[in-house]
């Protein structure tokens, strides 16, 4: 039999001091990839979806679960906050790599919702490779904008 070389209450303890030192600047950034999951989730939802979910609205099948009012402040959202991951994070890796996670949930939980419906070779047909490929440079390129952004500034 394999043992640890550690004992529980050992590895508890290690996790509970990785978890006391994490920073205000750490929450908010787990606090913005959360937030930028929840928004792309919600952008890949099919309009079909939202009438039938919302069908007193009459605005759900173009800005889904928002009001027109507070759509264009998603639609800035949607690219501010890859920015602002960016900007937060001390290694361009992981700049890219956060900003660019939700993307990879998203566009995985939404291929995964095709498949039901229209096969399991959705993801590998063209326009579909080159549409989500789009999504993820965009969000990579905005998560280093941020990145470069704080080096610009000289911060932490």
């Amino acid at each position: 039999m394999l043992q640890s070389s550690t004992t529980g209450s050992e590895t508890e303890r290690k996790l509970h001091i990785s978890i006391m030192t994490l920073t205000r600047w750490d929450i908010l950034l787990i606090c913005m990839v959360l937030l930028e999951t929840a928004l792309v989730c919600m952008a890949l939802v099919p309009a079909q979806l939202w009438t039938r979910l919302l069908p007193s609205s009459t605005t759900s099948a173009l800005n889904g679960p928002f009001p027109p009012a507070i759509a264009p402040v998603v639609t800035a959202l949607l690219y501010l906050v890859p920015t602002v991951i960016g900007f937060l994070c001390r290694q361009w890796q992981r700049a890219l790599l956060l900003a660019t996670l939700p993307a990879w949930l998203g566009l995985g939980a939404f291929l995964i919702a095709a498949t039901f419906k229209v096969g399991a070779f959705y993801l590998v047909s063209p326009d579909h490779v080159s549409a989500n490929l789009s999504v993820l440079e965009l969000f990579a390129v905005l998560g280093g904008i941020g990145w470069l952004g704080r080096h610009l500034f000289k911060l932490r």
